[in-house]
């Protein structure tokens, strides 16, 4: 019993906070979705691993990120197809700066929106950004370096294209 009970607790502190960061990782919510719910999957059936872990939460975040960009080489054009209309359709809760952010994430390397993601959306340290990625720090802080100046440019230039258009 004692094992159900602590995943349930596992699954009810973390699975939001995974969901956002795949969703933020692969700007699509379904996908996010699947994919983590496919990571506390394979974490319930290594339980007893999964639970010695450092970071039970980090264990799940990796596994659900690489799930999700399986399912981007598996299928890049599904992919493409799908984000184009949850952009289209709109998300509820999502704001035109949440969109921008999104799209701007997109245009990142996937080692940079990662990094981007688990140090300023997830609150890791860059030492815990180097771990998740298996990367050194330098790496990790050329990673942030550059996702946060290309960024900047792109939200820059989006909130040009708005003003100047309203």
């Amino acid at each position: 019993m004692r094992d159900a009970e602590e995943f349930d607790a596992l699954y009810a502190a973390c699975a939001g906070r995974v969901v956002g960061h795949v969703y933020a990782l692969t700007g699509n919510r379904a996908e996010a979705e699947d994919a983590v719910a496919e990571a506390f999957m394979r974490a319930w059936q290594r339980w007893r691993t999964v639970r010695e872990t450092d970071s039970p939460e980090a264990w799940v975040r990796r596994v659900a990120s690489r799930i999700a960009v399986s399912s981007w080489r598996k299928a890049f054009n599904r992919v493409r197809a799908h984000r184009r209309a949850a952009v289209d359709q709109g998300v509820p809760g999502l704001n035109e700066d949440h969109v921008a952010l999104l799209q701007a994430l997109q245009q990142l390397s996937a080692n940079e929106r990662r990094a981007v993601v688990l140090h300023h959306l997830n609150d890791l340290s860059v030492a815990e950004v180097a771990a998740e990625m298996q990367a050194p720090v330098g790496t990790v802080k050329t990673y942030l370096a550059r996702g946060r100046r290309a960024m900047a440019g792109l939200l820059t230039d989006a909130h040009q294209e708005e003003t100047s258009h309203g």
